[in-house]
């Protein structure tokens, strides 16, 4: 998380350096590289969940994340737009490895403290975040290129430790003895799962969930350049901002705010500070109201891994390989559709051709999702909760 962070502040600049066009064009370029990145994660995740559910978590890492230390020194020397997309689409397969890191925390969770411990996970997300973009402000300012190969750095130092380090979290006995290829895609791999018809009911709402926060992942950087003329050091700062709420919220607040209000009001509660602080960001109009708003939707962060918590303890212990599977496959389609939708809307509310001047128009959408998604929630959360 680290390595993604570093390059988040620098991208803008390297697609207007390759592109020649501005932040608001720039900006549409950038969702279609973070949908090329998650279209192979799409179809990659369920392939690389299954793979892990019959050889082991532990190999399956170790091959991702040399492959993602080798994918960033082909950025870096990347010459043009169209080799940034092929290392893009290289980079999503690798990535997919989220899906088994997360099946990793599975296979060694108790059934109660699968939320704790996703929320470890998440926290793990924020601590990249807070030196990520730091570092890659800070080493831009040697060059736009010069990020990429210290990310590259990291990944390979992290696949070192996975080799000496790491062990297998997966028993023998919980292996699956075969692969059905055709079932191991995005698309039949849900047929599994309708003999768990809670689970069902929180797919929507979770595809809500992940489109919506693409309003602020994939169009933070260039809203803050465009609206307040931040540098890539001061992109970062704020970036490192979010990953300190999001450190300690899903590190530590997680575990308190379940054990205060129960799972299905942790959700809830959530889902609707998501909400609020997308209202706040689209209507911001002063850079010290960016920083203070990050408050109220990381703080929503506690919903996201309490409910991963409740869809994992539906499914039994030898598929949740496959479950983390379907989970990465639905964040990567929001990826897919998410970055180019909440860009084309910033492209559209700003620049010369602008309808009218509002750049805050993607976190007005999200925060329509997310209200959807958070009305669509309870029904499932009463199902699930009711039989636990």
């Amino acid at each position: 998380m680290i390595g993604i962070g570093i390059i988040i502040p620098v991208l803008p600049t390297l697609i207007t350096e390759l592109s020649g066009e501005g932040l608001s064009k720039a900006s549409q370029i950038g969702g279609w590289l973070m949908g090329a990145y998650a279209l192979m994660q799409f179809f990659c995740a369920p392939a690389l969940g299954a793979l892990s559910d019959r050889h082991g978590r532990r190999p399956i890492i170790l091959i991702a994340l040399f492959g993602l230390g080798i994918d960033y020194v082909f950025h870096a020397w990347a010459p043009t737009l169209i080799w940034l997309f092929v290392g893009r689409i290289l980079a999503g397969i690798s990535g997919a490895s989220f899906t088994v890191a997360t099946a990793y925390i599975a296979d060694i969770s108790a059934p109660e403290k699968k939320a704790q411990n996703f929320g470890l996970v998440g926290a793990a997300f924020g601590l990249g975040f807070i030196l990520g973009p730091v570092i890659g402000g800070l080493t831009a300012e040697y060059g736009v290129r010069v990020p990429f190969l210290v990310a590259a750095g990291l990944s390979l130092l992290n696949f070192l430790y996975g080799l000496f380090i790491l062990p297998e979290s997966l028993k023998q006995e919980n292996r699956i003895k075969s692969i059905d290829w055709k079932k191991a895609n995005p698309f039949s791999a849900f047929k599994n799962f309708k003999a768990f018809p809670a689970l069902l009911g929180f797919m929507v709402p979770f595809f809500l969930i992940y489109i919506a926060g693409h309003s602020v992942q994939s169009t933070w950087t260039f809203y803050t350049m465009y609206r307040f003329e931040w540098d890539e050091a001061m992109v970062g700062y704020s970036l490192a901002l979010v990953g300190i709420v999001v450190a300690i919220v899903q590190g530590g607040l997680v575990k308190v705010v379940v054990r205060a209000l129960g799972e299905q009001l942790t959700v809830i509660i959530g889902m609707a500070l998501w909400s609020l602080g997308l209202i706040l960001f689209a209507s911001a109009n002063k850079e010290w109201m960016m920083f203070a708003y990050i408050l109220p939707y990381c703080l929503g962060g506690v919903a996201g891994p309490t409910m991963q918590g409740i869809m994992s303890n539906i499914v039994p212990e030898n598929m949740q390989g496959q479950l983390q599977g379907i989970l990465t496959s639905i964040m990567s389609l929001t990826s897919i559709l998410g970055p180019p939708l909440m860009t084309y809307i910033f492209y559209l509310f700003s620049g010369d051709k602008a309808l009218f001047d509002f750049p805050g128009a993607p976190f007005a959408l999200g925060a329509l999702m997310m209200v959807a998604a958070l009305f669509m929630t309870i029904r499932p959360l009463n199902k699930a909760i009711s039989k636990s």
